[in-house]
């Protein structure tokens, strides 16, 4: 299922009505929100740690990063409070990418404080991807599952809204395979991360 996401109808959202509607789904939302990246390097404009990744200034980039750390704390116990839980896998390409390198330090930290995250070695998903790569996928418990879309240089413009439950059903089900068959993100961080020199940008 994962792999033919691009081919099921979905209503194209731009990125401010992408938001909008993620927001208004998890006011209430109980249960798990399941996450799957897939692409090895994003844009994230308007994010300070990444801009000070991409103009070379590593360690103010990892200070900004852990400057966020009580708001991702608030929010893992806002979480908490309303029975949710997000569940996300990253699949990771060795050699990792300045960019990865970057997100996964910014991962680590919600790890720390208790989102769940998996890495998963790109091998591993080689015979779900017979076409072309797995999607970058949101699913929203029962309601509603988000392709999320790029523009041509990977900076985020949008989603496509897919409501179908036989889709979203199957699709959280893979994920969660896919979750359960990969390795803690602190235990990847530690043995592949930690030692690498400052990646240049």
């Amino acid at each position: 299922m994962l792999e033919r996401i691009r081919q099921v109808p979905g209503e194209v959202l731009d990125h401010a009505a992408y938001h909008k509607d993620y927001a208004r789904q998890v006011e209430d939302l109980q249960g798990v929100i399941w996450k799957l990246e897939r692409a090895q390097t994003f844009r994230e404009p308007g994010d300070t740690s990444w801009e000070a990744f991409m103009s070379g200034d590593w360690d103010r980039a990892l200070r900004l990063l852990e400057a966020d750390r009580d708001a991702v704390r608030a929010e893992a116990r806002d979480n908490a409070k309303q029975g949710l839980r997000i569940q996300r896998v990253r699949v990771v390409e060795q050699p990792v990418t300045p960019y990865l390198q970057w997100e996964l330090n910014a991962l680590r930290m919600l790890a720390e404080e208790g989102f769940g995250l998996r890495v998963l070695q790109a091998s591993c998903v080689r015979t779900l991807e017979s076409r072309s790569r797995l999607p970058e996928i949101v699913v929203l418990g029962r309601r509603v599952l988000y392709e999320v879309r790029y523009r041509d240089d990977w900076t985020p413009c949008g989603a496509r809204r897919i409501e179908a439950p036989d889709v979203i059903q199957a699709a959280a089900t893979e994920i969660a395979r896919l979750y359960e068959s990969g390795e803690s993100l602190l235990t990847f961080f530690e043995r592949e991360i930690a030692p690498l020199p400052s990646p240049a940008a």
